[in-house]
């Protein structure tokens, strides 16, 4: 399966299932290639996907990482940029240019990404949100990125500015 969208998502040791199917859903309706580092929260066989109601499943493209280290590895052989979406950033997302290849990834839930993540970022942003709140839920955040990196590299795609 092709992905239609030039952009990937990748789940850092995502640890709530819910919010991995959302995840998994947006994938699968906008033809999004997911990737998820492992160790997860919960198993995330497809056994255990299906098992949870996903029938969406064989719609998706699920690359799995047994780690940190196998991700970067692939990373590497494919010459894509690793964009990390984080409350720790100060550049909001809107004013970043993606680009056709790159790799959205959003951390734990419970515990963001370590600094070997933040580390390896090409970028690092951030969804401004009112002051005081402390985030977004993972898929919504996961949703408005892809939303916004979809509408940047069409209008690539087709010429516009």
């Amino acid at each position: 399966m092709t992905a239609i969208l030039p952009i990937r998502i990748a789940l850092y040791e995502p640890d709530i299932p819910q919010n991995t199917g959302t995840i998994l859903r947006l994938a699968a309706c906008l033809g999004v290639e997911t990737h998820i580092i492992d160790p997860a929260g919960f198993p995330t066989s497809d056994r255990a996907f299906r098992r949870a109601g996903m029938d969406y499943l064989d719609q998706v493209e699920i690359a799995r990482h047994a780690d940190w280290d196998a991700f970067e590895t692939w990373r590497a052989g494919a010459a894509a940029r690793l964009i990390v979406f984080t409350t720790h950033a100060r550049r909001s997302y809107l004013e970043h240019a993606f680009r056709r290849g790159d790799v959205l990834l959003f951390g734990r839930e419970t515990s963001g990404v370590p600094e070997k993540v933040h580390a390896a970022a090409d970028a690092r942003l951030l969804i401004p949100m009112r002051q005081g709140l402390r985030s977004l839920n993972v898929a919504m955040a996961a949703a408005m990125a892809v939303g916004e990196a979809m509408r940047q590299t069409q209008a690539q795609a087709s010429g516009e500015s």
